[in-house]
């Protein structure tokens, strides 16, 4: 069924950005509804972001909205996010997700990438 693989992930100082991508291996996810997560030891895993199978509808977490940006290219079966002014509480494992209608994710490993890291220094 293939697999998720992200990228994009790194070192940057509060205030920098990161463009991540998660790309489509084996397996064609262009008609999903798709999602960013951030997972850290304290706060577990909690969604960042989604989008819809068409790109025309997206929301975010609270807590990136204005500074996080979600966006597809159904032609290269991939997704992005965009991070402007990041900061420390930024710092996480992100990983990408296929969703199922109801925007919602599903358990099996094949619908989740293996994450990329991100670490905001102050």
């Amino acid at each position: 069924q293939g697999h998720l693989v992200e990228s994009g992930g790194g070192l940057v100082q509060a205030g920098g950005s990161l463009r991540l991508s998660c790309v489509a291996s084996g397996r064609n996810f262009s008609d999903y509804n798709m999602g960013w997560y951030q997972q850290t030891p304290c706060k577990g895993r909690e969604r960042v972001a989604r989008i819809s199978v068409t790109g025309d509808y997206t929301d975010y977490a609270d807590s990136v909205k204005g500074r996080f940006t979600i966006s597809r290219d159904t032609a290269k079966d991939t997704i992005y996010l965009q991070m402007n002014n990041l900061t420390p509480e930024d710092t996480a494992v992100y990983y990408c997700a296929a969703l199922d209608n109801d925007y919602q994710p599903y358990p099996f490993t094949p619908y989740w990438g293996q994450g990329t890291q991100v670490t905001v220094s102050s």
